[in-house]
């Protein structure tokens, strides 16, 4: 699974995401994408079953680019831990996505494939998706 080696600040504030994303809407790398329509985190976990269901339907064939990383840290408390005693240890970490985002991204295949594989990646993803190509 995806996560930093190492961070600036361990633990950080919750934020709010409102708003289109500005950056990393347009397909860079490949020729089919799958693009966010919702504000949501997303979890390496999420992630990384998104990447596992597209290799495993494209077996060899094709290249993928991931274009998001999970590097904001979530914090947990331990189940029975009174109030107070300071902020969690981190848990794990997610990728704030906002509508608008290229989540993945594939070359060297049919749209026909490029399409089902990354229907079976949006379903494992928390939010609405949409296929887009260039």
């Amino acid at each position: 699974m995806l996560y930093p080696k190492k961070v600036k600040h361990r633990k950080w504030h919750k934020g709010r995401s409102k708003g289109i994303d500005r950056r990393g809407t347009k397909l860079t790398f490949g020729s089919f994408g799958l693009k966010s329509l919702e504000s949501k985190w997303i979890t390496s976990r999420q992630i990384e079953a998104g990447r596992r269901a597209i290799i495993r339907y494209l077996k060899k064939g094709g290249k993928l680019w991931i274009r998001i990383f999970p590097q904001k840290p979530i914090t947990h408390k331990g189940t029975e831990v009174p109030m107070g005693g300071g902020k969690g240890s981190v848990d794990h970490y997610v990728f704030p996505i906002r509508p608008g985002r290229i989540i993945f991204e594939l070359e060297g295949i049919k749209m026909e494939q490029a399409k089902e594989a990354l229907k079976r990646a949006g379903d494992k993803l928390p939010i609405k998706t949409k296929f887009v190509q260039r």
